[in-house]
Order: C-alpha cells, then sequence, then structure tokens
C-alpha cells in the first residue's frame, strides 16, 4: 500500500484566471479544431463535443440534430441498436457525425462485421471501443487487433485516468483515449467500489502523456455545466463526452413522462439495473450494479441547450484572449478555490 500525497482536483476545486484580451465579442472565437489523427491518418474538423454513448443520449437521432445543428459535433452511439438499425442510418451523410461503439466480446466484434457488410464502408470510420475498467491486458490486446483489423479507423477506446496506461492504449493503435473513471452524473463506481480519480487532474495527467505520442484525449464524464467544458479544454482535453448534459431532450428516444404538470425523461448509467435488466436480462450474479436511474426535467429540442454550451465556451475564450479553442489550454491558469457560486437564491 501507499499513498500519493499531492492533491488531486476536480472541477469544483478550480477556477480559470481571466487574461487580458483583445477580442471584441464572443462571436470573434472560433471553437472547431482541426485534428489528423495519429493511426488513422483520418482528419477531423469541427466542435470536438461527443454525445456519450448511453441510452437515451447517444441516439440515432442525436447525431441526426448535431448534423443538422452544423457545428462538427458528433455522438457516440448507445451499443444496443440492431445490425440493421445501424447499417441503415451508416449509408447516409448524417453518419458523418456519428462513432460508432463497441465492446471487447465476441458478439460485438461479429456485430461491427456485420454492420460493415451491410453498409457504406467509406461512412462508418470511426469506432469507440467502451469498457468501465480500461486497466486489464486484455484490453490492450483487444485495442491492438481491432487496429489491425481496421488500420484506416479512427479508434477511441478508455476509460483510464493516469499516464502509464494513456501511452498503453495509444501505442496499441488507440487515435484518442477516453478519461473518466467515476465522474458521470448517473455512475456508482466510485460509492461501489472506491476506485476513481478527481477529473481534472485525470485530463490535465492523460493529456500530457497522449500529446507527447502524438494521440489525444476525450474527456468522459463530471462536466455539470459548461464552464466544466472551458475547463477540460483547458486542462489540454481534445475532446470532451457529454451524458447528463444531454440527457432530456427531445433526441432522447425515450418516452416523457408528466407528474404535477411537469415533463421528465428517465436517464440512468449503463452500467445501473436499468441498463443491465433493458439489455442483458438483469444484473448477473457475479456483479453489482454501478450506476443510477435518475429522472431529469424534459429540456425541449437539444439545439437550444447547445446554444449554452457553445456560448459559455465562447465566452470562456474571450476572458483569456484565446481566438481559437485550440489557445485555450496555452491561455489557463487555473486558480485553487473553496468556493465557485453564489447560491444564495439557489442553483438555476
Amino acid at each position: 500500500m501507499r499513498i500519493e500525497e499531492d492533491i488531486k482536483l476536480d472541477f469544483k476545486d478550480v477556477l480559470i484566471r481571466p487574461k487580458r484580451s483583445t477580442l471584441a465579442s464572443r462571436s470573434e472565437v472560433d471553437i472547431r479544431r482541426e485534428y489528423v489523427f495519429k493511426w488513422s491518418g483520418s482528419k477531423f474538423h469541427g466542435t470536438p463535443i461527443i454525445a456519450a454513448n448511453m441510452d437515451g443520449v447517444g441516439t440515432i437521432t442525436m447525431a441526426k440534430a448535431f448534423a443538422k445543428h452544423g457545428e462538427g459535433l458528433t455522438a457516440a452511439l448507445t451499443k444496443h441498436y440492431s445490425v440493421d438499425e445501424l447499417a441503415a442510418f451508416f449509408k447516409t451523410p448524417q453518419s458523418a457525425s456519428a462513432w460508432y461503439s463497441l465492446g471487447t466480446t465476441k458478439h460485438d466484434q461479429d456485430k461491427l462485421k456485420a454492420v460493415l457488410k451491410k453498409t457504406d464502408k467509406q461512412r462508418l470510420t470511426r469506432l469507440c471501443i467502451d469498457v468501465a475498467n480500461g486497466y486489464s491486458e486484455a484490453f490492450a490486446t483487444y485495442v491492438k487487433q481491432t487496429r489491425e483489423m481496421f488500420p484506416k479507423m479512427t479508434i477511441m477506446a478508455g476509460n483510464v485516468v493516469t499516464h502509464e496506461m494513456t501511452e498503453e492504449l495509444i501505442l496499441s493503435g488507440a487515435d484518442v483515449v477516453k478519461v473518466g473513471i467515476g465522474p458521470g452524473s448517473v455512475c456508482t463506481t466510485r460509492k461501489m467500489t472506491g476506485v476513481g480519480y478527481p477529473q481534472l487532474s485525470a485530463i490535465i495527467e492523460c493529456a500530457d502523456a497522449a500529446h507527447g505520442l502524438g494521440g489525444l484525449v476525450c474527456a468522459d464524464g463530471g462536466c455539470t455545466v459548461p464552464g466544466d467544458l472551458a475547463k477540460a479544454f483547458g486542462a489540454g482535453a481534445d475532446f470532451v463526452m457529454l451524458g447528463g448534459m444531454l440527457a432530456g431532450h427531445d433526441q432522447s428516444e425515450c418516452e416523457i413522462t408528466q407528474q404535477n404538470g411537469q415533463k421528465f425523461v428517465t436517464f440512468y448509467g449503463m452500467s445501473s439495473e436499468t441498463a443491465m435488466t433493458k439489455h442483458s436480462g438483469g444484473v448477473a450474479k457475479y456483479r453489482a450494479s454501478e450506476g443510477k436511474t435518475v429522472r431529469v426535467k424534459y429540456r425541449g429540442d437539444v439545439l437550444t441547450s447547445l446554444q449554452d454550451i457553445l456560448g459559455g465556451i465562447r465566452s470562456a475564450c474571450t476572458y483569456v484572449g484565446a481566438r481559437k479553442l485550440k489557445e485555450l489550454s496555452k491561455r489557463t491558469t487555473f486558480v485553487r478555490v473553496t468556493q465557485q457560486i453564489n447560491n444564495v437564491f439557489g442553483e438555476s
């Protein structure tokens, strides 16, 4: 047993220090990024925000809304669509706004191959290999095998929170490493296992490791307000993945319920009892649920929420003089704080 004495930080522990700026308006800020992925050689040009591959968030309807929005956002589709549904979607132009999600089972591999047989291989170009625990040797081996099988695919893989496994996954063939264990709004991994890492420090550590090898990172989880995205990008994240902030919208493909005149949408973690009952017939005897099921207030069209999210990031850039999102990490100085927000009139 050993203890790391240095303090690790979360989004709530810091604010971004303002700096002199020559920007006169938020409209002058470009929040798109351009990347060339290390292994696939493919290019990305767009706003680097990804809808998480969760029920109610990573939906085909969400991906289509992102394509319509025109800012270049993408969605990691939930794994639980049928082969025919996925094949039909990846024949459309809107598929440029999506990542195909899969796990590490033989079923996942067979399903991907079946979808590829039925669709345009030129459109299905991005994979999100998603497991809760990216620290197993078998996972790195799986990423390596997937890279060998699909050399031109852009591969995002995770989740991890430390530099050594970030390097391992990139060297195994991942273009993007997904960072985050336990910070999600409907994740109970930290409660159930005691395992985790404060998300801001995880991003800083993993981004430093990835960038040294020509790879990228995606900060997955922990963002609750637009300012958290600004902090994630300021800490070095190349992409930010959102779950709860995109839940409850028209694009959720979930039933909208009503109580006392208020509309709600059910939202749950993908390791929750709700998800495992829906997709796997229940919680296996050898494991426990590591996710919550909550009711989220119905929020209407996601495009309205996106305006707040993207506007907040642009505003953050003006406060530090970053004309492009690319410049934000170079101009970010974090200030340790004990309190961020004045909630005397509530949290809204």
